[in-house]
């Protein structure tokens, strides 16, 4: 069951990142005051419910019995972690802790905001494969 969950909200963070984000919440979803928040709480909630929709499919077309509150609580986990990873200061924290100037200089804080989203998704996974 976690590989074919994996599957499922990888290509769900996928759309949600890429043909369902807004230049708006791209440009803007780690700027502070309301605009940034409204931005970044905007985008992490078409991952939640992009997210909630591809499990639903998934669980009708390929017969999961998933437990509920499993899947609530690793929906929210992604929602609460994208919007956080998304304020950029984590990665670029993380970055400096890890000595990558030099990485993050030629484009590496999109590899490193990628792999931690997709680690964000392994914990979901496994947590909702785990607790069903």
């Amino acid at each position: 069951m976690f590989a074919s969950l994996f599957v499922l909200l990888y290509v769900a963070h996928l759309l949600s990142d890429y043909p369902l984000q807004t230049d708006h919440q791209a440009a803007h979803k780690a700027g502070a005051g309301t605009c940034g928040w409204r931005a970044n709480i905007a985008h992490a909630l078409t991952h939640v419910a992009v997210t909630s929709a591809a499990l639903a499919v998934g669980t009708a077309v390929l017969d999961l019995n998933l437990d509920l509150m499993a899947v609530a609580a690793g929906v929210v986990w992604i929602g609460v972690t994208h919007s956080v990873i998304d304020r950029r200061w984590p990665v670029a924290r993380w970055m400096t802790l890890a000595r990558q100037a030099g990485f993050a200089q030629h484009g590496g804080a999109a590899h490193v905001d990628q792999t931690a989203h997709l680690t964000a998704l392994a914990v979901a996974a496994l947590a909702i494969t785990g607790l069903s």
